[in-house]
């Protein structure tokens, strides 16, 4: 969360974590943001995957990452965390 709230990740449009600003995070903890976001990441796409494959649809794989980039964005970001929009511009809540 702190992570977060500094403006060093943020939430892509495709309902990922991303690395935003490494630069806003002190040099001993940049491992370990790189590495959580990773492991977050993983966490993710197989939550998509096992959605879209309980679905029966595996096709609908990037519509369900966009609907949870919406949902992630719209119920789960706090004030001042960032994201992207629809088209990739990084935008503050």
């Amino acid at each position: 969360e702190k992570f977060f709230a500094s403006g060093a990740v943020g939430l892509t449009k495709d309902g990922l974590v991303e690395v935003r600003d490494i630069n806003a995070v002190a040099l001993p903890d940049r491992a370990t943001v790189k590495r959580l976001v990773a492991e977050d990441n993983n966490d993710r796409a197989q939550l998509y995957t096992e959605i879209a494959r309980a679905s029966n649809h595996p096709e609908w794989e990037s519509d369900i990452k966009k609907s949870f980039a919406n949902r992630w964005v719209a119920t789960g970001a706090k004030p001042g965390w960032y994201y992207q929009d629809s088209s990739g511009a990084w935008k503050q809540k």
